[in-house]
């Protein structure tokens, strides 16, 4: 009962916005099968992982619209893709234009033995060269489930990512001799930069950025602020702000229950744990994200936006000047999909990624010129 009356108050806390924006929304290409993450590159064309371990390029065709190329990007490396497994993110160097490298995170492994990896490589043509591992985590987990992959770039030029419990030992997501349930933070080259918050810490691996983490499924980088999002179990979705050597809970704080219902921790909170900004419960599983401050919503700019799997949306949280939530918007769920990735593309529209066999590249535009 105390859990049900928690659920309710929560909804109504949750209640979206009323404000309405009108938009199209046009399919930019089709036959993607469950697409995972979206880059755009700086002649036009768009790169998109697909989770069963293939990179693909979107491209103008001979009618000059986008199209998908028939032949995946080649020289992907390996990628263990059963479960949750498989190819992540893919998200460009910040000199790209110039040196032609990417980032992708993958899972990497065998279903008994596995671990999150991510490399560089440098895209030629239609294929990867000078490829390098810059991290893997450990130790080895079992199962294929709770990986994380998300990846952003630091004002500093370092790298943060997300990498999820696993799902078997959660509270190794409290411990510091393991990467599970962690965000971390690393140099281009995999190297660990010297100010990183636990790398003098005895018995702690030294590229943990922050702990407490389920199963991180979105990060974004404004005006240096991170902000990131990670799945609860039934319910306990959050959003939070990231601080280096920060404490975010799980499982010894959480605001959902187990699958089964049974209780996961009798704390909502305690001392030393940041509390999330938001919390969605129930769920909305949250997945891709991003920040809209482009010309053509001027009413959505300064939000994030979380593609949401469950709830089969995209949701739009304005954030305030001191950092804080405002009232949600729920975007797109007249489409019926499993939304993965959300985008802000170089022309102020967003870009979706559907998530299904026959995953799609979607473009949102208002609805009159």
């Amino acid at each position: 009962m105390k859990y049900l009356l928690a659920l309710f108050l929560a909804v109504l806390s949750m209640t979206p916005s009323a404000q309405t924006v009108a938009y199209r929304v046009e399919t930019v290409t089709g036959g993607l099968e469950h697409p995972w993450s979206l880059a755009f590159l700086p002649d036009g064309r768009m790169l998109v992982t697909e989770r069963p371990g293939r990179l693909r390029v979107v491209e103008p065709g001979p009618d000059g619209r986008l199209q998908l190329r028939p032949e995946p990007v080649a020289g992907v490396p390996p990628v263990l893709a059963r479960g949750q497994a498989g190819l992540f993110d893919v998200l460009l160097d910040p000199d790209f234009a110039n040196n032609r490298r990417l980032f992708l995170s993958f899972a990497h492994g065998t279903p008994e033995a596995n671990h999150l990896r991510v490399v560089s490589a440098r895209l030629d043509g239609n294929e990867l060269k000078d490829l390098r591992p810059i991290f893997t985590s450990q130790p080895a987990k079992s199962d294929t489930q709770h990986f994380g992959g998300r990846m952003a770039w630091l004002p500093d030029g370092t790298l943060i990512f997300g990498m999820g419990d696993g799902n078997l030992e959660r509270t190794d997501a409290q411990r510091l001799h393991t990467h599970l349930g962690k965000f971390m933070r690393i140099r281009p080259d995999g190297t660990v930069p010297a100010d990183n918050p636990f790398i003098k810490r005895d018995g702690a691996l030294p590229e943990i950025f922050s702990t407490g983490h389920r199963n991180p499924q979105g990060v974004v980088v404004v005006n240096g602020v991170i902000y990131a999002h990670e799945h609860g179990s039934r319910g306990g979705d959050e959003l939070n702000r990231l601080t280096p050597g920060a404490n975010y809970g799980w499982p010894i704080t959480t605001g959902g229950v187990d699958y089964t219902f049974a209780r996961i921790t009798p704390y909502r909170s305690l001392p030393g744990i940041t509390p999330p900004l938001t919390e969605w419960t129930p769920s909305i599983a949250p997945a891709g994200m991003a920040w809209y401050d482009g010309p053509l919503f001027p009413a959505w700019r300064g939000s994030l936006l979380v593609a949401a799997l469950a709830e089969r949306s995209v949701r739009r949280v304005p954030m305030g000047s001191d950092g804080t939530p405002g009232p949600q918007d729920v975007l797109f769920k007249e489409l019926g999909e499993r939304i993965r990735d959300v985008r802000m593309g170089p022309d102020g529209a967003v870009y979706l990624l559907t998530d299904n066999e026959q995953g799609r590249v979607l473009r949102v535009v208002p609805a009159s010129p």
